[in-house]
């Protein structure tokens, strides 16, 4: 089991369908984001700050996504929330 460092965010998700193209955006905005895949979840954990964009989970989908879809396979987070219509981000600071 992976510890938690100080000021790193992150988001578990469940390891479905539904949550796959939320990981690859999290994968394409977040440099240096490390994404562990677990049996049934996908833990996303980068220093300081974490971003999913709306913008980018459309582009992998090919439909409108709304944001708040996140929680449908929301497990865990860790950092302040900032959520809008356009990105749901995590952060510390």
């Amino acid at each position: 089991m992976t510890t938690k460092k100080k000021n790193t965010a992150f988001l578990i998700v469940q390891d479905n369908e539904d949550a796959r193209p939320i990981i690859e955006a999290v994968e394409q905005d977040n440099p240096g984001v490390n994404i562990q895949y677990e049996p049934g979840m996908v833990r996303m954990e980068r220093a300081a700050s974490l971003i999913v964009k709306r913008e980018t989970v459309e582009e992998l989908t090919g439909r409108e996504w709304d944001v708040q879809e996140l929680h449908l396979v929301l497990i865990s987070l860790a950092g302040h929330v900032d959520e809008d219509d356009e990105k749901f981000e995590l952060s510390w600071g």
